[in-house]
């Protein structure tokens, strides 16, 4: 596999992840917006990743069907499309609908993260993913401090329209440099679906591994979707700039996943499952050394964002090590199901966490980011050892 095929991967990853992600910061603007009520605005972002779930379940077991390039370019496509709709409505149901597409057109990464493991030979498996995914966690931490500073400066509209030309621009790019790729399956779509449900049976290593990244994923959601209200309110004060500011500490947790990568393929895999599961728990007990609005609370919450994204990635990329492992005619329903399995967490997560900040404050908030990670650390440690 050539370094530039790794890099376009990485990058188109990157930026197609993104789109998931824009919404978060900007609850805010587009709840007034289109006039939505604040309690009821933690929706955007759990209709996006319910939309998500889906297209891991109905769209990317395709990988394991049809070409790989048409059906990354088809979806990179519909993506466009429903960024547009973004923009153009101005009513909440409407809005839900863009952002479920989003969400839905956004499996494109999950059919591109198999393909380059397909690409890779066994030995450096761990590293070639851990480098796709790294382009994909800077998407998912960069995506935040772009929309933020780009609605400080225009407009949460603008945001959107600037990632359609993205969009067009990086299908044009795929078109011309993306190899083509056949997979071996002659299933029909019917079979391909319910094989699904003899996978998850067969292989209690990838039920596992979707519950620990659930927990982990959710208590990403967590911090993620309540921080931006958080830190916008009078006990923190900041403008919409200082959100994007504060957002790109996370990008530095993106550095996890090369770094887990080269650890898996060591063999390492469960004293660093256990490190990142760790490293969630102690994030979110951070944030409650301080008196909240203090600066040093500030500095504390900084440093909880990196420790945080840091343990999700790393824990993210463990998991699709091991799972890449089972079954390479498999690989794309595999990581369908493993990525489902943990979206679900963090739609719930999204949901419970702006109805618990609203009702309880950041305290109760932090208390549902600690108990997901400790749920799924609790388990992990029922695993027996190989």
């Amino acid at each position: 596999m050539p370094a530039w095929l790794t890099v376009l991967i990485a990058a188109a990853c990157g930026l197609i992840v993104a789109n998931l992600y824009y919404a978060q910061p900007l609850l805010g603007p587009i709840s007034r917006s289109i006039g939505l009520r604040p309690a009821a605005a933690g929706l955007i972002v759990t209709l996006t990743q319910v939309g998500y779930g889906a297209g891991l379940l109905l769209i990317v077991p395709l990988g394991d069907l049809l070409e790989n390039r048409k059906l990354i370019l088809s979806l990179v496509a519909l993506q466009t499309g429903a960024l547009l709709l973004a923009v153009l409505v101005g009513q909440p149901s409407a809005f839900m609908l863009a952002a479920l597409l989003i969400g839905f057109t956004a499996v494109a990464v999950q059919v591109l993260v198999p393909y380059a493991s397909h690409m890779a030979p066994e030995a450096l498996r761990g590293r070639v993913v851990g480098n796709v995914m790294s382009g994909l966690m800077f998407g998912i931490m960069l995506a935040r401090p772009v929309a933020s500073m780009i609605t400080y400066r225009w407009s949460w509209q603008v945001v959107y329209v600037v990632s359609a030309v993205v969009m067009v621009l990086l299908g044009v790019v795929l078109r011309l440099l993306l190899p083509v790729r056949h997979p071996h399956s002659r299933s029909g779509y019917v079979a391909l679906l319910a094989s699904m449900g003899g996978i998850v049976a067969k292989y209690s290593v990838l039920r596992r591994r979707g519950l620990y990244q659930a927990g982990m994923f959710g208590s990403f959601s967590v911090f993620w979707t309540v921080t931006p209200l958080l830190l916008t309110s009078p006990t923190y004060g900041l403008t919409q700039r200082g959100v994007g500011m504060f957002a790109l500490a996370g990008v530095a947790g993106a550095i996890a996943a090369p770094i887990a990568g080269r650890v898996a393929d060591r063999g390492l895999v469960r004293p660093a499952s256990t490190f990142c599961m760790a490293a969630a728990i102690v994030a979110y007990g951070m944030t409650l050394v301080a008196p909240a609005g203090s600066t040093v609370a500030l500095g504390l919450l900084v440093a909880a964002a990196i420790l945080l994204d840091f343990g999700v990635t790393g824990n993210l990329v463990l998991g699709q090590r091991v799972i890449f492992g089972l079954d390479p005619h498999s690989r794309s329903r595999v990581n369908g199901i493993y990525m489902a399995t943990f979206f679900a967490g963090g739609a719930i997560g999204s949901a419970l966490s702006a109805w618990t900040f609203e009702r309880w404050g950041w305290g109760a908030t932090a208390a549902l980011g600690m108990a997901l990670p400790a749920a799924a650390l609790l388990y992990f440690a029922t695993e027996k050892r190989d």
